[in-house]
Order: structure tokens, then C-alpha cells, then sequence
């Protein structure tokens, strides 16, 4: 009867190892399905940020292209600004601020604003009637890209 009892109980511990071993299996195939879709969410917020800037390096070039235009722009005279060739020059001006839009570019407002050097490259300095530490003149316009800014502007402030 001994044996018959010492058998009975070890099938039921080979059950119990058996039924231990699949809840530990179970509970080691949750914690690697949990580890493995936090990596795929890393993972896709990781590539959503490469997409918001991927195409940086291309829109800075098109802003030097812009910055360009502005140039010409200021420099227009007087006599040619009723020119259908000139008013076609600006139309894509107006494109490109439009496509830099819609790609999330923001210029940086800075004229008569304090100067901040996370926003603003100080270019030079001079004496003014404004305060101390106002920007008086922007060389060259700065841009945001997706809350980063990608280009700092140029400006000079008042001393």
C-alpha cells in the first residue's frame, strides 16, 4: 500500500513540476511579449522622430535659396516692380513659404525682442535707444523645425 502511496504521490508531484513548469513558461512568454512590444513602440516612436527631421538638411538648403530671394527682393528697383517677370520671381517666393509651412517650419520673430540665444546668434553690437540687450536688426532670418530650431537668426542687439 506504501508503494501505491509513494507513487501516487510522485505522479503528483511530476504533475505539479509539470503544471510549475508550464505556468513559468507562461509567465517568462508574458514578460518577453511585454519586453518585445515596448521595443516596437520604442522602436516606432524612435523612427517617428527621424521623420520629423529627415528632411532638414533639405530645407535648409531651400532657406539659403529664400534668403536669396529676400536679398533681391530688398534690392529691387522701384521701376521694376510692376514687372510680370519680377511679380513671377515673388509668386515663388510665396510658394516656398507656403511648402516650408506645410513642413512645419515657423520663421523666429525677433525685431524689438529680447535677445535669446537659444533663438538668436548675436552678429554685432551697437548703441541704440533701445534697451540693452534688444535685438535693432536681423541679417539673417532663423527657423524652427518641429519645436527645434534649425537655424539660429543673425541679428545685431542693442549694447
Amino acid at each position: 500500500m506504501r508503494c501505491m502511496n509513494d507513487k501516487k504521490d510522485k505522479e503528483k508531484d511530476k504533475e505539479q513540476d509539470k503544471e510549475n513548469k508550464e505556468q513559468e513558461y507562461l509567465e517568462n512568454w508574458k514578460r518577453e511579449r511585454a519586453s518585445f512590444l515596448n521595443y516596437k513602440k520604442q522602436e516606432a516612436e524612435r523612427v517617428s522622430e527621424l521623420m520629423k527631421f529627415a528632411n532638414q538638411g533639405l530645407i535648409l538648403d531651400i532657406l539659403d535659396i529664400l534668403d536669396n530671394i529676400y536679398i533681391a527682393e530688398k534690392k529691387l528697383p522701384k521701376d521694376l516692380e510692376k514687372n510680370e517677370w519680377v511679380k513671377g520671381i515673388l509668386n515663388i517666393k510665396n510658394q516656398i513659404l507656403e511648402f516650408l509651412k506645410n513642413q512645419r517650419v515657423e520663421q523666429i520673430d525677433c525685431l524689438k525682442k529680447d535677445f535669446d540665444p537659444n533663438f538668436h546668434e548675436s552678429v554685432e553690437m551697437a548703441e541704440s535707444d533701445s534697451k540693452s540687450g534688444t535685438i535693432i536688426k536681423e541679417f539673417k532670418k532663423g527657423y524652427i523645425l518641429n519645436s527645434k530650431v534649425i537655424r539660429p537668426a543673425r541679428v545685431k542687439i542693442a549694447k
